[in-house]
């Protein structure tokens, strides 16, 4: 019980850590001798029109969040399960559904897969 709280605990502080932000708006103050640094644009990222005016990658950091790099490493790791575990689990349900449980709703998302 207290190793599995201890773990939760441990994957909820990675979360809110890996969410947090430590950027701050920089203000003339802060930049030597007052310079004044223009943003990349008066769009915010998140505007659906700022793909019009702007390019959004010009507004976001380049090192955004650490934990989009694990994101990329693991990524082709997901692909290989999904191919190599998931779908083939799918496939032999399907062909037994009595048995499995596989429902008419689990055929309908697995016939969406692209």
């Amino acid at each position: 019980m207290r190793t599995t709280a201890l773990a939760v605990g441990m994957l909820l502080l990675v979360v809110v850590i890996g969410c947090a932000s430590s950027r701050k708006e920089q203000t003339s103050a802060d930049l030597p001798d007052g310079d004044y640094r223009a943003p990349a644009s008066i769009y915010t990222v998140m505007d659906s029109t700022a793909l019009v005016y702007t390019n959004p990658m010009a507004g976001s950091p380049i090192n955004d969040n650490v934990w989009r790099w694990a994101a990329f490493i693991l990524h082709p790791v997901g692909v290989v399960l999904d191919y190599g575990f998931n779908r083939p689990l799918y496939k032999i349900a399907g062909s037994m559904p009595y048995l499995f449980g596989y429902t008419s709703e689990d055929a309908m998302l697995d016939s969406q897969r692209p």
